[in-house]
């Protein structure tokens, strides 16, 4: 859903929030004093964190949570052709093939067919334990890709939207034993009736929490895809080319998909399937202890169905109900919910989360989805220990 400033405030915002902070500029309650970091003793301590551990790659420390939106340094990026250098006042967005009038769009051209804003929340499909550091939460600024196809306005054999970013790379394409080395440009497609839709609709940011997209968020334009994955919403977009035929390039067919076992007709069938939509998830992102307290904030991350509860364990005990942090509500951003866990006796603990949506979909243990072979979309329970003293 993309919405203009007075829309958010309408339909994405509690009360509290907008109370607490004017603007979308929240600040999550800060540390009380005496309030300390809890360390996980399964992660982020052997190795300490890195949050550049390649040059390619940029984690989000969890613990390191102060405001509902990732700051544009911290917010993380993965790519596969480095991070290219596209002149903003020379950029032109080309938008092709099936349609009625070929476009080349400025900057600010775009802009003036739209300055919308869209909370949402992602993960690279990658990410998983023991870091769970391939995550972010922004604003983004910017047009619904539905605007520009309108203008472009698309023929009636127009089928597949397929995005190209500006970043490119050698790629050796094997074909029935026969190598063909190629000069490929990162990318990725879409449905027509998908790029079309109100319902995760598409869309072409500029800007992230107010301010122009960086280097590393794709500069000057990036596609957001609203309940996706990290790999669709391609950085650095500098083509739209509308084809009849499905797009096979290798980040969409080969690089990106989870192969898994499904029960078909009775028996069991090896599926191979594009990573697309986010499958519903929580983990406990940090722990911190005020006195006998211990507070644990959970994230959230889900396609932008309603969540009907998330819940915690503690070792072997019950499930417990924790509580959604109101400045967390639009549809498709992050979800944080805390709960305070009272009295702690000392020693080593597990900690774990679980997800229910309002559907009844409820997130799986790593036994409940061992059919999947690929280590893309793990959205298991991921329990972390911690030790208190």
């Amino acid at each position: 859903m993309t919405m203009n400033r007075r829309d958010a405030i309408k339909t994405g915002l509690s009360a509290a929030a907008l109370a607490a902070a004017a603007d979308f500029d929240w600040i999550l309650p800060a540390m009380a004093q005496g309030e300390v970091m809890v360390p996980f003793t399964d992660s982020h301590v052997n190795p300490p964190f890195n949050p550049n551990p390649a040059p390619d790659r940029r984690m989000f420390d969890t613990r390191n949570l102060t405001t509902p939106f990732t700051p544009k340094d911290q917010f993380f990026t993965t790519q596969h052709y480095g991070h290219p250098e596209v002149d903003p006042v020379a950029f032109r967005l080309k938008v092709g093939g099936f349609v009625n009038t070929s476009l080349a769009l400025s900057l600010d051209e775009l802009k003036k067919m739209g300055n919308a804003e869209l909370i949402n929340g992602f993960e690279c499909s990658g990410n998983r334990r023991p870091i769970q550091g391939l995550i972010g939460n922004g604003r983004w600024t910017g047009v619904p890709l539905k605007t520009v196809l309108d203008k472009a306005g698309l023929k009636s054999n127009a089928r597949e939207i397929v995005f190209f970013g500006a970043d490119r790379g050698k790629e050796s394409v094997n074909f029935r034993g026969t190598n063909y080395d190629v000069e490929q440009q990162y990318g990725r497609s879409i449905q027509r009736d998908q790029a079309l839709s109100s319902d995760r609709a598409p869309f072409l940011a500029y800007a992230l929490n107010g301010e122009p997209l960086t280097k590393h968020q794709g500069a000057p334009l990036r596609l957001i895809m609203p309940g996706w994955y990290g790999a669709p919403n391609v950085k650095w977009l500098s083509d739209i080319h509308v084809q009849e035929e499905p797009y096979l390039g290798k980040f969409q067919a080969n690089w990106y998909r989870t192969l898994r076992g499904e029960m078909i007709n009775g028996e069991v069938k090896w599926v191979e399937k594009a990573v697309s939509h986010l499958n519903l998830k929580s983990f406990v992102a940090r722990v911190t202890k005020n006195g006998a307290d211990h507070k644990l904030t959970m994230i959230v991350l889900n396609d932008g169905t309603p969540v009907k509860s998330v819940e915690v364990k503690v070792d072997d005990g019950p499930w417990m109900a924790a509580t959604a942090d109101p400045a967390t509500t639009a549809k498709y951003g992050w979800k944080l919910y805390h709960y305070t866990w009272k009295n702690a006796p000392a020693g080593e603990h597990t900690l774990v989360s679980r997800v229910t949506d309002v559907n009844g979909m409820v997130q799986p243990t790593s036994e409940e989805i061992e059919s999947k072979k690929t280590f893309l979309e793990d959205n298991s329970q991921h329990p972390r220990k911690i030790m208190i003293s």
